[in-house]
């Protein structure tokens, strides 16, 4: 019992210095990224903002589906009512389009409130349906505004004025703030008891209802989250790009990547999105223009990934050798008083 016991330390231990080591280079990492609008080329700063977008929102994916079990292919809803909330918010509010993104992420999360009050009606496959059908009605709805442009889309006007140094450089900043945001928040949260009772409704709704887990409370705050975090992307991508159509903001396309990007990640890691997000941005940074022939082999690598990498790349990479970035699982440690406590592993 005493050497497992202290086994069990040395476990701890190599663990805590393997935790810390993780956090320092992430640090470092981060610092040398905010220095890049003073050093790199502004293509380099325009790379980042897409890649962030991609994983931001590839991220609010796999904490639904991934952690949540609520799978939806209509989280383009949530994408495109934030790059319209933002562009409303600085051409006709007045407002920072910068200090605009935060706000219309917000303004996403409320919205989706009332929106899950429909979509939580639904089960299963309804749901998955159901949230594609909800974001065809947003998009159709705003298809039909004249003072954003229509069908055919406007012009963010409200960065006029701003040089664009300035503005690739506040952008920049801004994506890198959402990323880091977008790690430390679901990395904490996965690690708390919300995360955990969070993991427990999508093994088993009935059981954790019976634990007495709030079920229906803890879907809505993580669904309120996604949508602000889908959100959040959709205004930083379109801050960005300058212009909004309804076609462009709430293509299906934009969950189809998400989902492509966490299956070939892996589902239900938090390195999943990010392996799966420089892997989609790689490869349409390469072979978008082959066309048709781009989409088939993305196709292809998800069929390869799905039936020989079952848990993704950052899956297979962390059964084999034990990498994990991000450790949220939660080991049963034995203690020398032989009572079996619970913990996550440092």
């Amino acid at each position: 019992m005493r050497g497992s016991a202290a086994m069990t330390e040395v476990m701890v231990e190599r663990g805590s210095r393997a935790h810390r080591a993780t956090l320092g280079v992430g640090v470092a990492l981060v610092a040398l990224a905010a220095t890049v609008p003073l050093w790199a080329d502004s293509s380099w700063m325009r790379e980042f903002v897409e890649i962030a977008c991609y994983f931001v929102f590839a991220m609010m994916w796999n904490l639904l589906a991934g952690y949540g079990g609520m799978v939806s292919i209509g989280q383009q809803a949530f994408f495109g009512l934030g790059g319209y909330a933002m562009l409303a918010l600085g051409n006709f509010a007045g407002f920072d389009p910068f200090l605009a993104v935060p706000v219309a992420a917000l303004a996403v999360a409320l919205l989706a409130l009332p929106v899950s009050w429909i979509a939580f009606r639904l089960q299963g496959g309804y749901f998955a349906i159901g949230t594609w059908v909800i974001a065809e009605v947003f998009r159709l709805s705003i298809a039909n505004v004249s003072a954003v442009g229509g069908g055919s889309g406007t012009t963010l006007t409200a960065l006029r004025g701003i040089p664009r140094a300035t503005r690739e450089s506040l952008t920049y900043w801004l994506a890198l703030s959402a990323v880091v945001a977008c790690i430390a928040g679901v990395y904490l949260f996965l690690r708390s008891k919300q995360g955990l009772a969070l993991q427990a409704i999508r093994d088993n709704e009935t059981a954790a209802e019976s634990q007495g887990i709030a079920v229906r409370r803890m879907k809505l705050a993580v669904y309120a989250v996604a949508a602000f975090g889908a959100g959040l992307a959709g205004a930083l991508y379109f801050l960005g790009n300058l212009r909004i159509s309804p076609d462009a903001a709430f293509s299906v396309n934009w969950t189809a990547f998400a989902i492509f990007m966490v299956v070939i990640g892996g589902i239900g890691r938090i390195e999943g999105p990010i392996v799966g997000a420089l892997v989609f941005w790689a490869l349409s940074r390469f072979f978008s223009d082959l066309g048709t022939w781009y989409l088939l082999g993305l196709g292809l690598l998800a069929i390869v990934v799905t039936l020989f990498f079952k848990q993704g790349l950052w899956g297979y990479a962390q059964q084999h050798w034990g990498w994990a970035l991000f450790p949220t699982q939660r080991r049963l440690v034995a203690p020398q008083n032989g009572a079996i406590t619970s913990r996550n592993p440092p």
